[in-house]
């Protein structure tokens, strides 16, 4: 696909490390329900039907059902065994779709909603600020949350909540933040702005944290969309590229009177990073955030690099009822996109922000309105420079790049002064600053 001449020169450098020695301990994710039950054969196709009409936001092919590829000579088949209802595969950077199936279809998105929720309110909390939380902050979490055992009473910095967020996928730590944010109902009603800014045009927020609400669905391309958003952020790298961290416990007082207060290990429920008993840490692995409840199924966003190539993708409710299916589904259509990058024709692509000048050249994708004045408040995280799994990652805690090294032997790294996951149609602000 042609790039203007203000195409951004990415250099990409992958560095070979000797595999270490890494013991994990597993934990069992919690969360808001358990997947319904259903066994069809890896081959069958997922039984329940598509709406007829969906949107064509990225590319008329997009709002088609059923899968769209555009396969050349030498490309690899897609593979037969993905029982998903809705999923995409997308190049992180140019923001082409390589395969897509019922990509805009509008489905519950459980806890992937969670990108929105971090990729909204992120930026307006500096992490060393402290908050004391009160009762009516932990109201109103639904039964069966998934929760990273947040007490009342007790003090957290923003920095601790926002790793119960992306690893413990903690219903109370977003709750907390929306509380600082002004309460549940505002923080709604900012992540429905920022969604519709991001064109993200099937996402209907009725709960931050993406527990099961009727009228509450997102979509394959929305999702990546956010993911996409927050991956320009450097603190949204660094929270969803962590394996585990130290999280603070209750205050108590010991035998002598004394007040102390210990910590607890969270670990990620990202099981492509982390890794099962059934699933391996993939290879280039760097987050993004995987979600479960009883509407929903499974639902899972991740982005991986190899060999100098971002993949993102999005899998939204996996047929197949096996442990981790979601994972592996994503895992082999990652595996293809690596294979297919290049020798496919792209059926569509991620779509700009509203008002971002993205300097297309005629023919692409572009929308309505696409002139309008560009605000930054909403961005607030300038976006880095810094290997996105190998960022700096949280005190006591341990990063996806971590987990790169010692299983895969992989290092996902970018030169100084190149950025990761750029729309090469579609640069930040900060990014057009620094370009000129």
């Amino acid at each position: 696909m042609p790039v203007t001449k203000k195409t951004i020169r990415r250099s990409m450098l992958v560095t070979s490390a000797t595999l270490l020695s890494l013991s994990l301990t597993t934990t069992v994710p919690v969360f808001a329900a358990d997947k319904p039950s259903s066994s069809p054969s890896p081959t069958t196709s997922p039984s329940a039907t598509p709406p007829a009409n969906m949107s064509t936001v990225g590319g008329a092919r997009l709002g088609q059902a059923g899968t769209q590829v555009d396969l050349g000579a030498s490309a690899p088949v897609l593979p037969k065994d993905v029982t998903a209802r809705s999923w995409i595969v997308t190049d992180a950077e140019s923001g082409d779709v390589l395969a897509a199936h019922n990509a805009h279809w509008r489905l519950p998105p459980a806890s992937t909603l969670k990108m929105l929720f971090a990729d909204t309110v992120l930026p307006k909390f500096p992490k060393t600020e402290q908050h004391k939380v009160a009762v009516t902050d932990l109201s109103g979490i639904g039964a069966g949350s998934s929760m990273v055992g947040i007490k009342e009473e007790e003090t957290y910095t923003v920095h601790d909540l926002w790793l119960g967020v992306f690893l413990r996928s903690g219903n109370d730590a977003v709750h907390v933040l929306s509380a600082m944010n002004g309460g549940v109902e505002q923080t709604v009603k900012d992540m429905q702005a920022h969604a519709e800014d991001l064109q993200a045009l099937d996402t209907h927020v009725v709960s931050p944290d993406g527990y099961d609400q009727p009228g509450q669905v997102s979509s394959a391309y929305d999702l990546t969309l956010f993911a996409r958003s927050g991956l320009q952020k450097k603190d949204f790298r660094e929270y969803c590229s962590t394996v585990r961290a130290k999280f603070p416990g209750e205050t108590k007082k010991n035998d002598k009177g004394k007040t102390t207060r210990d910590s607890f290990e969270i670990q990620n429920t990202n099981r492509l990073l982390t890794g099962d008993t059934d699933v391996s840490t993939y290879q280039g692995i760097a987050g993004v955030k995987n979600g479960n409840t009883t509407n929903a199924g499974a639902t899972f966003t991740g982005v991986a690099e190899r060999n100098g190539k971002v993949l993102l993708v999005t899998v939204m409710n996996p047929e197949k009822d096996e442990h981790n299916e979601v994972y592996k589904e994503a895992a082999r259509l990652l595996d293809w996109g690596f294979s297919a990058a290049g020798k496919v024709t792209p059926v569509g692509e991620l779509v700009p922000p509203k008002g971002v000048d993205t300097g297309a050249q005629a023919g692409a994708t572009a929308s309505a309105g696409s002139n309008t004045p560009v605000s930054t408040g909403d961005r607030g995280t300038k976006a880095s420079s810094k290997p996105v799994a190998a960022a700096a990652a949280a005190k006591d805690g341990s990063s996806g790049i971590g987990i790169a090294l010692a299983i895969t032997g992989g290092l996902l790294a970018l030169v100084a002064g190149a950025v990761f996951l750029v729309n090469r149609r579609w640069p930040l602000p900060d990014l057009m600053r620094r370009r000129h």
